[in-house]
């Protein structure tokens, strides 16, 4: 018989199930749809796996970088995506989202509601070097995208490259060398019509 903390795990478990019927903003890579917000947390996980030597600060946490990258969109199966470049909807994406947060970590046994719900105020609070690079993934992975698509989410929105820019600068927080990257992805993708000046 289970025990009610396995039950209480298990519930979370089966929850979070639903983020894959949470649609992004950004398509994949041959534009065939848009992901959905498990395939977009999986992929940035494997991206620290690869990219954490080019954070700013060496001897990272990568297994709390990791959590973090795993857990910070969880709060969508109840609040939604909010897509970055909409500023109506993006009003009440904080409260929408800690209100999210306490509800999704609160189906968990309390010490691990504790921790996790822990886990997702550090991301999105970005006070630590771990949070800081993990938001610079998070940032950077929709824009590699954007480019490998050919401009989907750009061209389907009539995304500026200044705009671009303006809400991915905080990256060089967390990376200066991904920060790089990013602009001088985003002038290639300029170059090749992809996105606007």
């Amino acid at each position: 018989m289970e025990s009610e903390r396995f039950a209480k795990q298990m519930e979370f478990i089966v929850k979070i199930d639903e983020l894959k019927s949470v649609i992004r903003q950004t398509a994949l890579v041959d534009g065939s749809r848009q992901e959905n917000v498990a395939e977009h947390s999986w992929h940035i996980a494997v991206m620290a796996l690869l990219l954490t030597e080019y954070a700013n600060t060496e001897g990272l946490d990568q297994l709390r970088v990791l959590k973090m990258l795993l857990l910070h969109d969880v709060v969508e199966v109840i609040a939604g995506d909010t897509f970055l470049y909409d500023d109506d909807s993006r009003v009440d994406q904080e409260s929408r989202e800690r209100e999210a947060a306490g509800r999704i970590f609160g189906i968990l046994p309390s010490d691990q509601a504790e921790e996790l719900h822990g886990i997702w105020n550090e991301f999105e609070a970005q006070r630590t070097p771990e949070a800081m690079f993990a938001k610079a993934l998070d940032a950077l992975q929709p824009v590699v995208l954007g480019y490998a698509n050919r401009g989907w989410s750009w061209r389907t929105h009539s995304i500026k490259k200044q705009e671009v820019l303006d809400h991915k600068k905080s990256m060089a927080k967390g990376s200066e060398y991904l920060w790089a990257y990013v602009q001088d992805l985003l002038k290639k993708a300029v170059n090749e019509g992809i996105l606007k000046e």
